[in-house]
């Protein structure tokens, strides 16, 4: 499938839709569809006959599961290097959709992961409904959330988004909002009704009240009633003493959360935590675009990445054998490897 058939592009009214097509695959990016997309939101945003850009995803499973992650997995065991050209690629374009100056709504339906985030996240409009599951789910592939999701989750209230990078676990609609994932509930029955009023929309004023519109309040969420717990153990130092704390709470959903993040890779999980707590200093996305760009480069080398992608998506016997496989193992020294400077490989968003 080439470029034009895995991204349609078309004007209705005032708005500009990008719909990925990828619909057998949830909608996963590949480097064309990136590249896609990137030029029609440079297009448009010098049309005039363009106010609003409108993203969704073919299909009734989701608006995408991310990137193509059985061509990253094939490209790193066969040490390539077009991985980091994709996402070279995509982290321009998860800070292009950040500063795009029209009204960009993204519809959150269903499926948004990994990549789904980085192309929905950093819109001005970003619509969830009751079908949302919305996740950075790479630690259990032995990789370090990206696409700016660090930067996402470290400005989560309290420590909910370490709780989510962490665990990589889907939320629903009404945590979405509340972890600053997206802003509005829209029942997927009123999408079409919303998307045709969207066409007629001529200011960014007229899209929010066109949304406030169509908006109702979501099913209930379960992070708020269990932010107690989760922000008194991930304010720890360490991954180790976060473990250690969910089991000592008393809370079953606790305990099942440590026995979770045991099983998942003890680098991807130090790297993450030291990964969001540096994204949470950093004065923008770009910034913390050069960080997850560098993070990303040592992940992709580290044979972790390699061996939870065969393990969950390529064999699925769900029995990865990380390296190293505890966490007392993963050196301060290891870590911070990740967090060096590439030199001419350097993304360089922050410098622009």
């Amino acid at each position: 499938m080439n470029a034009e058939d895995a991204v349609l592009v078309r004007l209705e009214g005032r708005a500009l839709h990008l719909t990925l097509n990828r619909p057998r695959v949830l909608n996963a990016l590949d480097h064309a569809m990136v590249r896609r997309l990137d030029e029609a939101l440079a297009e448009a945003a010098t049309d005039p006959a363009v106010s609003t850009v409108i993203i969704a995803g073919a299909g009734e499973r989701g608006l995408c599961a991310g990137g193509d992650i059985r061509t990253l997995h094939d490209d790193a065991r066969a040490g390539g290097r077009a991985s980091l050209d994709f996402w070279r690629d995509e982290y321009r374009l998860n800070a292009r959709i950040h500063r795009f100056g029209k009204p960009y709504v993204a519809l959150m339906d269903g499926i948004v992961m990994g990549g789904g985030v980085g192309v929905s996240g950093h819109g001005s409009v970003r619509i969830v409904t009751e079908r949302s599951r919305v996740a950075m789910p790479e630690t259990g592939i032995g990789f370090v959330p990206d696409v700016g999701g660090t930067r996402l989750l470290a400005l989560a209230p309290g420590e909910l988004g370490t709780h989510l990078a962490l665990t990589g676990t889907p939320v629903g609609a009404a945590d979405a909002i509340l972890c600053g994932l997206a802003d509005h509930h829209v029942p997927s029955d009123r999408l079409p009704a919303l998307v045709t009023a969207l066409a007629g929309c001529v200011t960014p004023e007229n899209v929010t009240r066109t949304v406030r519109a169509h908006a109702g309040e979501p099913a209930a969420g379960i992070l708020g009633g269990r932010r107690a717990w989760i922000d008194r153990c991930y304010a720890a130092a360490s991954v180790e003493e976060i473990i250690d704390r969910l089991g000592e709470t008393g809370e079953p959903e606790a305990k099942e959360t440590a026995e979770a993040l045991l099983a998942l890779s003890p680098t991807a999980l130090k790297v993450t935590l030291e990964a969001v707590r540096r994204a949470r200093r950093t004065a923008s996305l770009e910034e913390a675009l050069d960080q997850e760009y560098r993070v990303s480069a040592r992940a992709f080398a580290h044979p972790d990445f390699v061996e939870g992608v065969r393990a969950r998506i390529v064999d699925k016997d769900g029995d990865p054998r990380w390296s190293p496989h505890r966490l007392a193992d993963v050196t301060t020294t290891d870590v911070e490897g990740f967090f060096a400077p590439l030199g001419a490989g350097e993304l360089g968003l922050a410098r622009r």
